[in-house]
C-alpha cells in the first residue's frame, strides 16, 4: 500500500475494532443465548459460542508493505470464525475454497490470505447465515435494530474504505476491487437488504470506484466456481480474468439494477 492508503486502512481498522468491542460489551450477553437457540433449531453440531460479535483479527496482520488487491465481502462470521483461537473471517470450508481458487488461478496475482481485506455484511455471529433470521425474531426490536444497524455500519464504512483506498493509490498504488460474494439475501426483503441499500447509496453510480464493485455467488459449497464455470461454458473462448469481470457485472446488474 502507499503511505496514504495505509493511513486510510488503519483508521478503518481501528474504528471497526472498537465498534465490535463495544457491541460485544453491550450485547454479547444477550446475543449468546439467542445464537445457541438458533443453532439448536436445526440440529447444527454442538459448539461453544465464544465471540457473539466478531472482529476480523487478520486485519491486524496487514502492514504498509502489504499489497492489497481486493476486498472480499462475505455474509457473517460462522462457527469457525467466532472461535477465540481464530477470530478471523472465512477460515472455514468457504475460506479454504476461496484460497484454493486463487491458488489455482495465478492470473489474479492474489494470495487470499495476504492480498485481500476480508469483511462481512455484519459482524454478528451465527452458525449458519439463515440463523440470523431466528436470532432477529427471538431477540425482539432491540436485536433486530442491532443487526440492521450493524449492516448499515459495515456498508457505509466499507464503501468509504474502498473509495478512500482507490483515491489514495496515486500513480503507483493498487486500486482494489470489491467482490461482494453471496447475493441471495441482498434481494428485496432479504436478510441483507439494508446492507444493499446503504452500499449503493454510498457511491456515485458513475464513479470509477462503483465500477470496481462486483457481485458473485458465495464460495460456500463451491457455488462461486460452479457459477463461473457455467458462465465460461456459455461464453466459449473467454479468458478467466474477463469472465470474472463480466460475471461480476452481470450479477451486480441483477441485484443493484446498475
Amino acid at each position: 500500500m502507499t503511505h496514504d492508503q495505509f493511513i486510510v486502512f488503519s483508521e478503518f481498522r481501528d474504528d471497526f475494532c472498537k465498534y465490535c468491542m463495544n457491541l460485544n460489551k453491550k450485547w454479547g450477553g444477550v446475543l449468546r443465548p439467542l445464537q445457541i437457540v438458533a443453532r439448536l433449531s436445526d440440529n447444527t453440531p454442538d459448539y461453544m459460542v465464544e465471540t457473539p460479535v466478531v472482529y476480523n483479527t487478520a486485519l491486524d496482520e496487514i502492514t504498509e508493505e502489504s499489497d492489497i488487491r481486493l476486498i472480499v465481502i462475505g455474509d457473517n462470521p460462522g462457527k469457525d470464525e467466532q472461535r477465540e483461537i481464530n477470530k478471523k473471517y472465512l477460515v472455514g470450508q468457504s475460506g479454504k475454497l476461496a484460497a484454493g481458487f486463487f491458488e489455482s488461478h495465478k492470473e489474479f496475482n492474489t494470495n487470499f490470505r495476504e492480498n485481500v481485506i476480508i469483511l462481512n455484511k455484519t459482524p454478528v455471529h451465527s452458525a449458519k447465515t439463515n440463523h440470523l433470521k431466528l436470532i432477529t425474531k427471538n431477540g425482539g426490536k432491540e436485536i433486530r435494530d442491532l443487526i440492521v444497524q450493524s449492516q448499515i455500519y459495515m456498508a457505509k464504512r466499507t464503501a468509504k474504505l474502498h473509495q478512500d483506498l482507490c483515491r489514495a493509490a496515486g500513480a503507483d498504488g493498487i486500486k482494489p476491487e470489491i467482490w461482494l460474494v453471496g447475493y441471495a439475501e441482498l434481494k428485496e426483503k432479504g436478510l441483507f437488504s439494508d446492507y444493499k441499500k446503504e452500499l449503493i447509496e454510498s457511491y456515485e453510480k458513475d464513479s470509477q470506484e462503483w465500477e470496481k464493485v462486483l457481485v458473485f455467488q458465495h464460495f460456500s459449497m463451491n457455488r462461486f466456481s460452479i457459477d463461473l464455470k457455467e458462465f465460461m461454458a456459455k461464453n466459449r473462448g473467454i479468458g478467466i480474468l474477463e469472465a470474472v469481470a463480466e460475471l461480476g457485472k452481470k450479477h451486480k446488474k441483477e441485484i443493484f439494477g446498475v
